[in-house]
């Protein structure tokens, strides 16, 4: 099952690279900012596809919804998570930047995560209890680090007035780390979390598909995971998500994210 995604993965990366030469058709979904491509809804039926005859039992969640049944009780069965090309923006407007994200899920619990960026060759992956890789080499397990010394990715639009959380405890935070970064993908966000590329990663606003491949890897290095809240992320509920070095996480929660102003 993991060599038969892998390649499904690589498979895929492949004819997104092969699409670099002509540009896509863009649809918009909810705002101007929310995009959609022909290549989004070739790359999840390109898996559901195969996934239908490899595995017809199994539930298929995507972001664009290409599948061919309803989903089941996710929590009682096997369960695939799809974004085709998280980081569309990237990929109309800078053609990198994105990446193709896959989790699978049995029970509720993953099992399977995949992260691939083919534009620059990078594969994370990760199977449940047996650790996580970029391409061939073995991640290591996280370590801690402080506040002041961290680089943390976060959207500049959480730093503005919002409906889903207090701004001015996130810009104490953004004030007081070495750095923050944006990509504009968040499933690469948390892949550079589990690599050390970033110390944490933190947004108040995803869905499924943009974390459970990131879930699936961080787990196996050790990092930290919750909401804003500090409660167990839901992977099939729309929510925040805050993942973290080990001590960071805690240091976050409780300078920044638990003040009294902090929750709505």
């Amino acid at each position: 099952m993991y060599n038969q995604t892998k390649a499904w993965v690589l498979e895929a990366g492949q004819r997104l690279r092969e699409s670099m030469d002509t540009d896509p058709r863009i649809e918009y979904k909810t705002s101007v900012r929310d995009l959609v491509t022909e290549k989004d809804r070739e790359i999840e039926s390109f898996f559901v596809s195969r996934i239908r005859h490899a595995y017809p039992d199994h539930d298929i969640l995507g972001e664009e919804g290409i599948h061919e049944k309803g989903l089941n009780d996710p929590q009682q069965g096997w369960v695939w998570i799809i974004d085709p090309i998280d980081g569309t923006t990237n990929f109309v407007h800078q053609k990198q930047n994105f990446c193709i994200s896959v989790a699978l899920y049995e029970k509720g619990e993953p099992r399977l995560g995949f992260i691939y960026d083919p534009m620059a060759g990078e594969l994370f992956h990760a199977i449940a209890g047996q650790g996580a890789f970029l391409n061939d080499q073995r991640l290591a397990p996280l370590t801690e680090t402080k506040v002041e010394e961290a680089v943390i990715g976060i959207n500049s639009l959480w730093l503005t007035p919002n409906k889903h959380f207090d701004f001015k405890p996130l810009q104490a935070l953004v004030r007081d780390v070495r750095g923050t970064r944006s990509v504009g993908a968040a499933a690469l966000e948390m892949a550079y979390v589990a690599c050390g590329r970033l110390d944490a990663y933190l947004t108040l606003r995803l869905s499924p598909w943009d974390f459970a491949a990131g879930l699936a890897i961080v787990r196996e290095v050790g990092a930290v995971t919750s909401t804003v809240h500090n409660q167990p992320v839901q992977v099939f509920e729309k929510s925040s998500v805050l993942v973290a070095r080990p001590g960071l996480h805690q240091a976050i929660i409780d300078r920044y994210l638990h003040s009294p102003s902090a929750r709505r």
